[in-house]
């Protein structure tokens, strides 16, 4: 394969708007997730300058950092989370935006309603203020945290400013040892690369231990790829990832299904020349010790330069989910 492409190579050039010549990219922005604190001056802004929503039908507010984990029937006990949330609550009428509010059993931290819901979908692209939204990635989405301000221009836009990352694969092969779970295997590739070894990269984990995970560890490696300074982390879909989307209240159903499965087959990083000598093992966890200096793509390398890419059509809009 004379250029073989990664996941994330992949599902970027799916999702790319425009490129300037400095790097300076535009993709588009297939979910945003939205809460109450990172969100009150996104909204602001946009009554200040007289937007709309760009498409409320791809954004989901939920209620989840400022929730009372004692009786909810109570008042609040504090007077800034109380009013966070009831902002957010206003902004989701005025801007007719699907709410989940402190009362709805729907309800729970963002990046778990985002699967359960079956909003969380492989190839999307991602995005919620939120320093772990990385955890979406276990479903083989591209997803990144963002500031307030980045908040404000997906809601305007649907779209978002990004430069391309370079690509880093964590391979971890073998059979974990009992007593061995997902915070162990990732808190072992970040005792690898370091914690900011990830920067500047998008992470992909892959490997017979990560295949063996639930879905609910593969979340849980992918959250914490922030720690690791990575951008994203994602692993490719798989049955385990179908089986658990199917039949979720927002998954696509029927033909739609079936015409999302096609492109979901085909979200896996291209087969390369690259050596599997290069593991060693570390215990009974396998990690790929070169996996910075040996990128899985011939077209990233080791260089800081971005990779050659192409604008392209916004395929989201095409599609039925």
């Amino acid at each position: 394969m004379d250029n073989p492409r990664t996941l994330y190579d992949k599902i970027w050039q799916d999702h790319l708007v425009d490129e300037q010549p400095d790097g300076t990219c535009l993709i588009y922005v297939d979910r945003h997730l939205v809460h109450e604190v990172t969100s009150p001056q996104a909204f602001e802004g946009l009554r200040l300058s007289g937007r709309k929503v760009r498409a409320p039908e791809r954004t989901l507010c939920v209620v989840d950092h400022n929730v009372p984990t004692t009786d909810r029937g109570k008042p609040n006990p504090d007077p800034e989370s109380a009013a966070q949330i009831a902002y957010l609550a206003e902004n989701a009428k005025f801007f007719g935006l699907e709410y989940f509010n402190e009362f709805d059993k729907r309800q729970g931290i963002v990046h778990i309603i985002g699967p359960e819901q079956g909003f969380t979908l492989p190839g999307t692209t991602i995005v919620c203020g939120d320093s772990h939204t990385a955890t979406h990635g276990a479903f083989g989405a591209l997803a990144y945290g963002i500031g307030t301000s980045e908040v404000e221009h997906v809601l305007a836009t649907q779209t978002l400013i990004q430069t391309k990352s370079k690509n880093m694969r964590a391979v971890v092969d073998g059979k974990l040892p009992p007593g061995v779970a997902a915070k162990d295997i990732i808190l072992a590739i970040i005792g690898e690369i370091g914690t900011a070894g990830g920067t500047g990269y998008a992470l992909e984990y892959a490997g017979e231990a990560i295949r063996a995970l639930s879905m609910e560890g593969r979340m849980t490696v992918c959250n914490m790829s922030v720690e690791g300074g990575a951008k994203a982390g994602f692993i490719a879909p798989d049955e385990k990832a179908y089986a658990y989307l199917k039949d979720r209240p927002k998954a696509p159903k029927g033909k739609a299904w079936d015409d999302a499965m096609r492109y979901w087959t085909t979200l896996v990083s291209d087969p390369t020349r690259t050596s599997a000598a290069r593991r060693r093992p570390r215990s009974n966890i396998w990690v790929s010790r070169a996996a910075r200096r040996s990128p899985i793509s011939s077209s990233t390398a080791s260089s800081s330069a971005p990779a050659p890419m192409r604008a392209s059509r916004i395929c989201a809009r095409s599609r039925g989910w």
